[in-house]
C-alpha cells in the first residue's frame, strides 16, 4: 500500500487513471472519497474528474462522478463484465418460480435482470429506476417500483416514501449490490442515503443475498449497511472454495458462498 508522500507524487495522469479505477469499481465514488484516497484537494480533485467528463470517460453527477456503463445504454462499457455475468448466472439459482424479491441497482445487478429466464413468474420490487425499466423486457416479471424522490448521486430512490413502502413489504429474497464487504466490517459505503435505504431492504427481506466482485472483497467503506451475520448468501465470480472466501465462511458458518 502506498504512503500519504507516495500519494501525493502522483503525476496527473497516474491521478486521473486511479479516478477511473475507483469509479469503475464501486460505480459512483464522491469528491470527499477520492480526494481523501489521493490526498488532494476536492477542487484538485474536481478539475481531474471535468477532464475525464471532457474525454466521456466518466459521468459527472452532483458530489461526485459515475462510471458511464451504469446507465441503460452503456452495458459494453461495463467494467469487470464477464465476471459480473459468472455471479449473475449464479445468482439465477437462487430463483424459483412466484418468488418475491426485491432488488436495487448497478451493472452486476444489470447483468442478473438480462439472464432471468422469460418464462419465469416473479414480482421484483426496485428503488431504482434503471433496474425497473430493464425489468420491463421481462414477460412474466411484474415489476412494482418503490418511489419518490431520486437521488442525482445513485439514481435511487431515497425519500421518506421510500421507508414507509419498504416498512410494508416482506420479500422472499433481497439482491443486493455492494461497493464493499469485509469479514470485519460487513457490508459498507460511503453514501449516507443510500446506506440508509439498503438498511430498510434488509428489514424488508426474508433472505439476503449479496453480490460482488472479488475485487470489492477485504474492503470496508465508512459507513456499514449490515454485519454479515445479517446475510444468507454471498455471491461471487470465484468457486465457494476459495482460498479468500473460505475465510469468509470460517467467520461466518451459516453463511452460503455461491
Amino acid at each position: 500500500m502506498s504512503n500519504e508522500n507516495e500519494v501525493q507524487n502522483y503525476s496527473k495522469e497516474e491521478r486521473k487513471n486511479l479516478i477511473l479505477k475507483e469509479i469503475n469499481l464501486h460505480t459512483r465514488v464522491s469528491f470527499e472519497t477520492l480526494s481523501s484516497k489521493l490526498f488532494v484537494s476536492e477542487d484538485t480533485i474536481r478539475r481531474d474528474i471535468n477532464e475525464l467528463e471532457s474525454e466521456s470517460l466518466l459521468i459527472k453527477v452532483k458530489g461526485g462522478a459515475m462510471t458511464k456503463a451504469y446507465h441503460h445504454m452503456s452495458a459494453n462499457q461495463t467494467y469487470a463484465r464477464e465476471a459480473k455475468q459468472i455471479i449473475a448466472q449464479k445468482t439465477l439459482s437462487l430463483l424459483r418460480n412466484g418468488m418475491v424479491l426485491l432488488i436495487d441497482g448497478g451493472t452486476t445487478i444489470r447483468e442478473f435482470i438480462r439472464l432471468i429466464p422469460n418464462d419465469l413468474n416473479l414480482t421484483i420490487f426496485t428503488v431504482s429506476v434503471l433496474s425497473a425499466v430493464e425489468l420491463l423486457d421481462k414477460p412474466n416479471v411484474k415489476v412494482i417500483m418503490i418511489g419518490g424522490s431520486i437521488s442525482s448521486f445513485t439514481e435511487m430512490c431515497v425519500s421518506g416514501e421510500v421507508y414507509h413502502q419498504l416498512e410494508n413489504i416482506k420479500v422472499d429474497l433481497l439482491i443486493l449490490g455492494t461497493n464493499a464487504l469485509d469479514i470485519e466490517g460487513g457490508v459498507s459505503d460511503t453514501d449516507w442515503e443510500t446506506v440508509q435505504v439498503k438498511k430498510a431492504m434488509l428489514k424488508a427481506a426474508e433472505k439476503t443475498a449479496i453480490i460482488a466482485i472479488t475485487e470489492k472483497v477485504d474492503i470496508a467503506l465508512k459507513m456499514k449497511i449490515a454485519n454479515l451475520s445479517e446475510v444468507n448468501y454471498i455471491v461471487t465470480e470465484v468457486e465457494p472454495n476459495d482460498k479468500k472466501m473460505q475465510l469468509y465462511k470460517k467467520a461466518f458458518p451459516k453463511l452460503v458462498l455461491i
